[in-house]
């Protein structure tokens, strides 16, 4: 099958609907599919599926910045990739972003198959922009979502139907090696997530180091992301500062590393999550996890068996269940065994089937 995907977002922006759409088109070759991949691109580092749609610029988007793609120059990429690649079908993602997804709707004949990854409780721009986009979103044939959030969020909005397809992983890609420099005396917890975005919650957990480190002076904090260091580290008190390991943004390799290696994982995001894939690769990792108890993480950790959730930006809970599992290694060990069985569901390997045969009934 010749397959077209569509990502809106800078391939070269981490972020998950990106890592979806490059796990979605190596699980399809590994298939035996052709692939070709349609996005933003701002370097020269994209894989060799990857086709450019034109240079990203940043636009704020649910209290992030999207790097996005649009104008002429984009609409001509669009058209011409479409008409080259003579698709049986043609994947877009996140097809309501001003962006190369709506592009192709609109440049494009399908059939269609749509991803809607996002969810907030209230969009008024998505309400605002519904009647403009519909002529475009009626070339849909099949829609997805990655979640129950992000299928209310587009029957509220859009309308229509969709399958629940959950974000994937290669679990077999998280069987990382403990790195000594990165193991504290104490133990170890990390934190995965863009630095500058207050929604992903660092300043949560900053807040709860002191306490954590009065408790447990060797405890080391590894924090792993984007953006600057600088300003995160001045936030803390002097005691704990030696305590935090900034390691900026890492590859997937250190990335598994560094998960495998936490005796806790911690996710102190504040809201505007759709999903949550960095708790699924942790599980992966054997990384018992603790969570903010928003609606997607509760969906993933199951209302808590497969992790603890505290209330979002309270930084006592957060100590409180962090040290509760430090000091308690054989619930570590349940959560690892049970995060780890669970994780499987997840595994591309089982969820490429689930979109193919999205597939094979548009085609």
């Amino acid at each position: 099958m010749k397959i077209g995907v569509v990502c809106p977002y800078s391939l070269g922006t981490p972020g998950g609907v990106q890592n979806h759409v490059r796990d979605l088109a190596e699980a399809l070759l590994a298939r035996g599919h052709q692939v070709s991949v349609l996005a933003p691109v701002d370097d020269d580092n994209a894989p060799p599926y990857v086709v450019s749609a034109g240079h990203a610029v940043g636009v704020p988007y649910n209290g992030s910045v999207a790097r996005v793609t649009f104008g002429p120059r984009t609409a001509a990429r669009v058209r011409s990739w479409l008409a080259d690649g003579d698709f049986d079908v043609v994947h877009v993602h996140e097809p309501t972003t001003p962006s190369a997804s709506i592009i192709a709707l609109w440049a494009g004949d399908g059939p269609f198959v749509a991803t809607f990854h996002t969810w907030q409780v209230r969009s008024r721009a998505m309400s605002a922009a519904a009647g403009l986009l519909r002529p475009a979103l009626e070339k849909i044939d099949a829609r997805i979502a990655v979640s129950e959030n992000a299928r209310s969020m587009m029957v509220q909005h859009i309308g229509g139907e969709a399958v629940v397809i959950p974000n994937g992983l290669f679990t077999n890609r998280f069987g990382g090696k403990i790195r000594p420099e990165w193991q504290g005396t104490e133990g170890t917890i990390s934190f995965l997530g863009r630095m500058d975005e207050p929604r992903k919650g660092l300043g949560v957990l900053l807040a709860a180091v002191p306490s954590l480190i009065k408790e447990r002076p060797g405890l080391k904090v590894l924090v792993a992301g984007t953006g600057q260091a600088d300003d995160a580290r001045r936030s803390l008190p002097e005691f704990c500062r030696e305590n935090v390991l900034f390691l900026g943004a890492i590859d997937d390799v250190a990335r598994a590393d560094m998960l495998a290696g936490s005796d806790v994982f911690v996710a102190p995001h504040l809201g505007g999550e759709s999903f949550g894939i960095v708790l699924l690769e942790a599980m992966a990792a054997g990384a018992p996890v603790v969570a903010s108890d928003l609606a997607a993480f509760r969906q993933v950790l199951d209302g808590g068996r497969l992790g603890e959730l505290f209330e979002p930006g309270n930084s006592s809970e957060l100590a409180s269940h962090t040290l509760g599992l430090l000091g308690s290694p054989g619930e570590r060990d349940k959560l690892r065994e049970a995060g780890r069985s669970a994780v499987q569901r997840y595994d591309w390997e089982a969820l490429i089937d689930e979109i193919l045969a999205v597939y094979d009934l548009v085609s």
